[in-house]
């Protein structure tokens, strides 16, 4: 009679703890990359009665007889399944498609989250706006170069920063000169040039037929003095393919400004051409600039994150520029992880060290923008799960008063 009011006890003492998680999950069902909580039970201790017996050339054998004690919580587990993508159209949203955490710092101490509702600080560093803590990565150097082997760090996104001008030195050529067309006929396209101040020039590239396969290349405009050499030539073959220069050189045209047009900068402006890509077919002609790597001076205005985490920065002038790279931390046994609150883990002895590298290697999944991870509770099972919890609770509930009947009935059988 005692053993059932003990086994009651527990069953109501753990049914109030699946409740607790339940109600947890539940609370939880807008939290941005919640992974809910999931409760499993075991029986304890069992009073042995009559033990096993093994079978005899006359008689089988008998089983045990054993009276339970009783049950336990045996695990509260989380379930890191994926959450549903919300839109929130900031690009400083991230979100993470896969496996994976976010890595995040608070000076010496170190943790993982799948919230990446982060935010550019007054400092210019990726923080998680809530907790102040930096979002880890990679930095890209002066040159734009990201060396992942490198420790994590703070990522920085400096707005407002400048980027020197750099002058036009090489312009690549696309297109095709229609075959069909007599001596002195031309097709012509327009590049900017920027000079060493990042002035931009209007120069026209001409290239006029002279002779069978055999164009001239001139350029032209109203700050240019001279271009030499007056022309350049390239030379096709028979199949339309170019020959002179050969693949891989360049047209050296060595363009000169005048000093009004120059308003200071070198008026030596020495610029490569990529004609590679050139073709003379007998069809429609048509030229245009595909590459320029010239532009005038800017200031970083936006950045954009791809898949697998890099960040560019977009600046005034219409360039580009790597700023850096999210990184991503992969656990053997993400369940083993131990809860810190707002969002964050820590890693313990049963979740593996973490393996950090890019988004979208190794296993890790890829990186979103403009979107947010929800939380991964599913209400339908959640709600089913709080009928489960409180009709254990009543059955257990149950089982003491009529223990506590049964004992009434006991003691009253001596008047």
């Amino acid at each position: 009679m005692m053993k059932a009011l003990f086994a009651a006890i527990a069953g109501l003492q753990n049914h109030i703890t699946y409740m607790d998680v339940v109600g947890n999950n539940i609370a939880n069902v807008n939290t941005q990359g919640f992974k809910a909580s999931r409760v499993t039970f075991q029986d304890m201790l069992s009073q042995t009665v009559a033990g096993a017996s093994a079978p005899t050339d006359n008689r089988g054998g008998t089983n045990p007889q054993q009276v339970g004690l009783g049950m336990k919580v045996g695990g509260i587990d989380v379930v890191h399944t994926q959450g549903s993508l919300q839109a929130t159209g900031r690009n400083t949203d991230f979100a993470i498609q896969g496996n994976g955490f976010f890595v995040v710092k608070d000076g010496a101490r170190v943790f993982y989250t799948r919230d990446g509702a982060f935010d550019v600080s007054v400092a210019g560093e990726l923080v998680n706006p809530t907790t102040g803590y930096k979002v880890q990565g990679w930095g890209a150097d002066a040159a734009g170069v990201i060396d992942t082997n490198q420790p994590t760090g703070a990522i920085e996104i400096p707005y407002g920063q400048s980027i020197s001008a750099q002058p036009t030195t090489d312009v690549t050529f696309a297109g095709n000169l229609d075959a069909r067309v007599v001596d002195t006929e031309f097709f012509s396209t327009t590049i900017e040039v920027y000079d060493s101040l990042g002035a931009a020039h209007a120069v026209e590239v001409r290239f006029e037929k002279n002779g069978a396969n055999t164009w001239d290349v001139t350029a032209s405009g109203p700050d240019v003095a001279t271009a030499t050499p007056v022309p350049a030539t390239i030379v096709f073959d028979a199949t339309g393919r170019i020959t002179t220069p050969a693949a891989g050189t360049r047209l050296a045209i060595d363009i000169d400004l005048t000093a009004a047009g120059a308003g200071g900068a070198d008026v030596d402006v020495p610029v490569d051409i990529n004609v590679d890509n050139l073709t003379q077919f007998a069809s429609e002609g048509q030229v245009a600039p595909t590459f320029n790597n010239g532009f005038s001076a800017g200031s970083l205005i936006s950045f954009s994150v791809g898949p697998g985490g890099d960040i560019t920065g977009i600046f005034s002038n219409g360039t580009t520029r790597p700023l850096g790279q999210v990184a991503m931390a992969l656990f053997t046994n993400p369940a083993g992880l131990q809860k810190a609150g707002a969002n964050h883990y820590e890693s313990t002895s049963n979740s593996g060290v973490p393996v950090v590298g890019t988004p979208g290697t190794g296993g890790r999944g890829t990186v979103g923008t403009g979107v947010l991870e929800g939380s991964n509770t599913d209400l339908a099972r959640e709600f089913t799960n709080v009928v489960i919890a409180q009709r254990g609770f009543q059955a257990s509930s149950r089982i003491i008063s009529t223990s506590d009947e049964m004992l009434e009935s006991l003691v009253n059988l001596i008047r």
